[in-house]
């Protein structure tokens, strides 16, 4: 029997306006309209191989080389909706192999830890509705496609485009208009940078769907972000995206990493999701915009206590002053800079930041801190022939 198989990557969005809450958990059709920033994907990706034929008994899927379930109800609409549009393709043309009737072999890594508030799910349902659509060759479009990541994850659908990208919370109750669509392309702003600080790579105490419900449930604070907060902040964030203001970007996302925070907060009983040392960062980030007496560094938190820290290309001496002499003794800092530069940062540290610098430094913060990851905005998924599959058996390499 001949085994058909396709691959693709695709990469981690971190959230600026934050998805917090579901009005059909069926659906994951959001109670607000979210915007992110898609992330390099030589730094955090999916990469997913899918296989179909004949002979295949059954659905089957390996996530990071263990064997996983795939009865998730999320996972089985995503099938579901996959599998009805290849067949609508196959009514058309009866010279095609009937693959929506077969069952498929699904392969998938990451490069990073799963389920660390790192935004694993989104990575990994957009590389696997991406992946089966090619492996289907559809026709749909990415804001199409975008419908059935949703579903899997919501935050998985701004994961089919680079760059920057608005996810529209839409209005019709069957979610036909809840999708995501591009704000503006990676190479409209690509001087945007990240460092992620990796608090804790451990699972989430309070899974991202549970502490949804909760907080729609018991909030005050929730109700009030949704309606009038949200929208307004929507609307702002992606004009200073297109107008590429940074002060006004950096402004607006950490305000909204807070209102998200609060709202959890703000449950009963309430959820914490950041700790100790998230909270020492975002004094931290607060410091360094005062010390400068401009917006050079924007923190977010996702639900997990790891910190996204955005900042331009052309501030970067200025912030890994501060960033690399606190983190220093973290492991991450060789991916992306020579010793050269590094000794240049600490320069700036010893020269100008030292000298002039009017509060004193937390010593033991990396402590709290794994790892660093340093990236950058990114494109969307990408083809490659990079396969987890042996096409002759049609089982992971």
């Amino acid at each position: 029997m001949s085994i058909y198989t396709a691959s693709t990557t695709a990469p981690v969005n971190i959230a600026t306006l934050k998805y917090w809450g579901k009005r059909d958990k069926t659906l994951n059709l959001p109670t607000n309209s979210s915007i992110s920033v898609t992330l390099a994907q030589e730094d955090l990706r999916t990469l997913t191989s899918v296989a179909t034929s004949e002979s295949f008994t059954e659905d089957q899927l390996w996530l990071n080389g263990q064997p996983e379930s795939l009865q998730g109800e999320r996972t089985q609409h995503c099938l579901q909706d996959l599998r009805n549009l290849r067949s609508r393709i196959e009514a058309q043309d009866s010279s095609l192999p009937r693959m929506s009737q077969w069952k498929l072999h699904i392969v998938s890594e990451n490069n990073f830890p799963t389920a660390a508030g790192l935004a694993s799910s989104a990575a990994g349902f957009a590389a696997l509705v991406m992946a089966i659509a090619k492996l289907y060759q559809l026709p749909d479009s990415h804001s199409e496609i975008s419908k059935i990541a949703r579903k899997g994850s919501g935050s998985a659908c701004r994961s089919l485009f680079g760059g920057y990208v608005a996810w529209e919370m839409g209005s019709e109750p069957d979610g036909s208009d809840s999708k995501a669509v591009e704000v503006a392309p990676q190479s409209h702003w690509p001087e945007m940078k990240a460092a992620i600080l990796v608090v804790s790579a451990d699972r989430k105490d309070t899974p991202s769907t549970s502490g949804m419900q909760h907080t729609v449930a018991t909030s005050d604070l929730f109700q009030e972000r949704i309606r009038n907060v949200v929208p307004k902040r929507f609307e702002e964030m992606k004009q200073a995206i297109q107008d590429r203001d940074f002060t006004r970007f950096a402004e607006l996302t950490m305000r909204d990493s807070n209102s998200f925070h609060a709202t959890c907060l703000d449950s009963f009983p309430p959820i914490f999701y950041m700790n100790d040392t998230s909270r020492k960062i975002v004094k931290l980030c607060h410091q360094i915009n005062a010390f400068y007496d401009e917006t050079i560094v924007a923190y977010t938190f996702d639900a997990g206590p790891n910190a996204v820290l955005y900042y331009l290309q052309e501030n970067e001496a200025k912030l890994m002053a501060f960033v690399h002499h606190v983190f220093q003794k973290n492991s991450g800092w060789d991916t992306k800079f020579s010793q050269n530069d590094l000794e240049k940062f600490s320069e700036v540290f010893k020269t100008r930041v030292a000298p002039e610098v009017a509060f004193e430094f937390d010593e033991e913060l990396y402590k709290g801190v794994s790892r660093v990851i340093l990236t950058q905005v990114g494109p969307g998924p990408q083809d490659t022939t990079e396969c987890l599959i042996n096409k002759s058996t049609g089982y992971p390499n």
